[in-house]
């Protein structure tokens, strides 16, 4: 799985959420520019808060990073 894959499945998830970019980047400890970032695929999250955006999404990182299908 390519990066422009992994960002894609990370979009979809933020998207997919429900939950307002604002309130995801409070609770991961970003800006919400920088959650906007996320979503245009300008820049990744740091493995920290990467985790963190998988906990509050309450997604897989294995899904995100293409290593499951769920």
């Amino acid at each position: 799985m390519e990066l422009k894959d992994i960002q894609k499945r990370m979009r979809e998830c933020i998207a997919g959420s429900g939950i307002p970019q604002k309130e995801i980047a409070v609770k991961i400890g970003v800006s919400a520019q920088t959650v906007s970032k996320y979503m245009r695929a300008d820049v990744f999250p740091a493995l920290d808060t990467f985790a963190k955006l998988c906990a509050v999404l309450d997604v897989s990182s294995n899904y995100v990073l293409g290593l499951s299908d769920y």
